[in-house]
């Protein structure tokens, strides 16, 4: 996915030592929510997801937008927990609705206790997520419910188109943009917003954040999209092309069905009307992506709503803050620097 390297002011050990350090800082936070012992069914499902192997992006998110406003993360400690929080509470209901069994190779919580206590911890974080808002020290509680109101219905949006597009035979590149956007990239912009009201950003600070996590969140899905066809035996951790042997509605699989006529065009409409294909027809399957121009295309929309991403930050005023932005997201994007 690599095209020139982009100058910023750090290195990218610099970038890994700052993430490493927050990392383990928002960890240790976490684990001083949900200490009450009982009831044991709605606390320790909280507890149990949130020690989970998670990347804590969207929380580094948070502080890193309130050091590049305000040049301090210290306030926004709080408010990156609600954030957590609040996509842990996400994931732990998407796996009930998916019927997953594991999740970061650890059984589901659903699976772990039963669906009932799944629901009733996960109603719970959501309102201890609100609870984390409104500690933080700022006197814009106002606006942070808000931020977090507003993730939470546009994701709860995705989540239902995503549900109602598996449901159908046919679906177009603009219906899955828009699904992603609401599914995955509203609480990345969210969680910078989020920092930035801590920071006490201005409105064009605030959108400056939001542009860069609605342009990072796209670019992350498409490539997640792109290195599942493209990753090696093993290496992604998944199974080469498991999306389209699935028959999982990706950004290459649809974009695609609009490039192709003929019998390639059927092939591929097959893949979402069987419901997925055979893993030895994968090589096959990639081969119409590339002579279609699909990978091609989502190679140059990453790079491009990468380096919109990294453009729309320039104006915040703290240049430490916003180099770290910056180099979290090229980590993200597997991109040098």
């Amino acid at each position: 996915m690599a095209s020139s390297a982009i100058q910023i002011g750090l290195t990218q050990d610099q970038v890994e030592t700052k993430y490493k350090e927050y990392h383990k800082r928002i960890n240790d936070a976490l684990a001083g929510c949900f200490t009450k012992s009982t009831p044991e069914t709605l606390y320790a499902p909280a507890r149990y997801i949130l020690e989970g192997k998670g990347k804590r992006i969207r929380p580094f998110l948070t502080l890193l937008a309130a050091e590049s406003v305000c040049n301090s993360s210290d306030d926004a400690l709080n408010a990156a927990l609600g954030v957590e929080i609040l996509h842990n509470f996400t994931l732990m209901h998407d796996d009930i609705m998916d019927q997953a069994d594991l999740r970061h190779g650890r059984p589901t919580v659903h699976l772990k206790w039963d669906e009932n206590a799944a629901i009733l911890s996960g109603d719970m974080m959501i309102a201890f997520a609100y609870e984390c808002a409104l500690n933080t020290k700022t006197d814009r509680h106002a606006e942070l419910v808000h931020i977090l109101n507003d993730a939470n219905i546009t994701i709860c949006e995705g989540q239902a188109l995503d549900m109602e597009l598996e449901q159908r035979s046919e679906a177009t590149i603009a219906d899955y943009l828009d699904m992603i956007s609401k599914k995955t990239g509203r609480l990345i912009s969210a969680a910078l917003e989020a920092g930035g009201v801590v920071g006490n950003a201005d409105a064009l600070q605030l959108q400056a954040l939001v542009t860069f996590g609605e342009k990072i969140g796209r670019a992350f899905q498409v490539q997640d999209d792109y290195l599942d066809i493209m990753a090696d035996d093993g290496k992604s951790g998944k199974i080469p092309g498991g999306d389209v042997i699935n028959g999982k509605k990706t950004y290459l699989l649809l974009r695609s069905i609009e490039l192709t006529e003929g019998n390639e065009r059927k092939l591929l409409q097959s893949i979402i009307v069987n419901k997925g294909i055979e893993p030895e027809r994968v090589p096959e399957i990639r081969a119409i992506f590339e002579q279609c121009g699909v990978l091609e295309e989502a190679r140059q929309l990453i790079n491009r709503d990468t380096e919109e991403a990294l453009s729309a930050i320039d104006p915040l005023p703290f240049g430490e803050g916003r180099d770290h932005l910056k180099g979290f997201a090229l980590k993200l994007m597997k991109r040098d620097f």
